[in-house]
């Protein structure tokens, strides 16, 4: 087994890809060793921008032998092709959500992983930050008894009205359910396990959207997806959970509350790290918000956790099977908005451990 940091690549220098760097360069524990785009004048200036050696083509930072794991920030519509090449040269892959396009491309990844002996795993990895793991920490203490039902939603007018190229977001693998639906999703299954069913009914307002901002502003494009979603999901000996996703509504809305045989939680939005985190008991007439344990790190603490455990020969907690299970839960919600009827959930995992007290991404753990 090797010892010491771990090296890892980016494939993707899109706007993403500041974000995992300024983290991951800060992260004693990682080795920053190469930055891929399809431009390579792009990656390069990223690479530069951040102090990272080596820039190029996939291939070329692929055949950095020093490279143990490549962070696919790529668009949904690569997902799968970057992380099979990935793998197939002998790295393990962490992508940014989706984990691909559909159940047929996640389950290429998973095999592929699995024939080769690799890891995989994919963001988002928020449910590993302070206000998720405190979450996740007041349900197993029991201070709001047993779950019994979750209102989760998301709602906006869509991100066009900022996004200068937006175009994406409103194709398969886009839309509200595949672009936000796996921060609420991811953090519903860390808290409360696998789901076994799931019905849906689901709309789109308008045949096209116009760019708001940019040098694109006003252009106008189709949308190819839903773009409101209303899902319910079924977690077997636990909570019933509705839950919305919507480009559609004119209520800016981000919530997660779990209400239990005791109580009540109010969670941060899961496209955070941090809080705040509320409870409430049977007979509070008000919320009380609770302190948080554990980090505030951004994006990159899946991939750092991913490296720790490689090291440890232990399981990381942002895996394959998370993210292909989230995957599994939009394609069936996807599908069950068109036909009307409950689709059941084939694939299952244990909910990943919490990070241990103390976990602390800038403290040096491997040598």
């Amino acid at each position: 087994m090797s010892n010491g940091p771990v090296g890892v690549a980016l494939a993707g220098a899109g706007v993403i890809s500041g974000q995992y760097l300024r983290n991951l360069t800060a992260f004693p524990d990682v080795r920053v060793l190469g930055v891929a785009d399809l431009d390579t004048e792009r990656a390069a200036a990223v690479a530069r921008e951040h102090g990272v050696p080596v820039s190029g083509t996939l291939g070329t930072v692929l055949a950095v032998p020093e490279v143990e794991i490549v962070v696919n920030l790529t668009v949904p519509s690569a997902h799968a092709a970057v992380a099979l090449e990935s793998l197939r040269a002998g790295k393990h892959v962490y992508g940014e959500k989706p984990f691909a396009m559909d159940t047929d491309e996640g389950a290429k990844i998973m095999a592929e992983a699995a024939n080769l002996g690799l890891r995989a795993g994919g963001a988002p990895d928020t449910f590993l930050g302070a206000g998720l793991q405190s979450a996740l920490h007041a349900l197993r203490s029991g201070l709001i008894g047993e779950p019994v039902a979750v209102t989760a939603a998301t709602q906006s007018l869509g991100p066009e009205s900022w996004h200068p190229n937006p175009e994406f977001f409103y194709q398969p693998g886009g839309g509200p359910l595949f672009d936000l639906g796996p921060y609420y999703l991811t953090a519903l299954v860390s808290l409360l396990g696998p789901v076994s069913q799931v019905a849906a009914g689901t709309r789109k307002a308008r045949e096209q959207r116009v760019v708001g901002s940019g040098p694109k502003e006003g252009t106008v494009f189709p949308v190819a997806v839903p773009t409101h979603v209303n899902a319910l999901l079924d977690f077997p000996g636990s909570a019933t959970a509705s839950a919305t996703f919507s480009f559609d509504s004119a209520v800016n809305r981000r919530m997660i509350e779990i209400i239990g045989t005791e109580g009540a939680l109010s969670l941060p939005d899961p496209n955070t790290f941090e809080g705040p985190l509320l409870a409430r008991g049977l007979r509070d007439v008000d919320w009380r918000e609770l302190p948080l344990s554990g980090t505030t790190a951004s994006r990159g603490i899946g991939v750092l956790d991913l490296a720790r455990s490689i090291r440890a020969g232990t399981p990381h907690r942002a895996s394959g099977e998370l993210a292909y299970h989230v995957l599994e839960l939009m394609a069936a919600i996807a599908d069950s908005g068109e036909r009307s009827e409950f689709r059941p959930i084939i694939s299952t995992l244990t909910a990943p451990e919490p990070l241990p007290a103390g976990w602390d991404p800038y403290a040096a753990t491997l040598s």
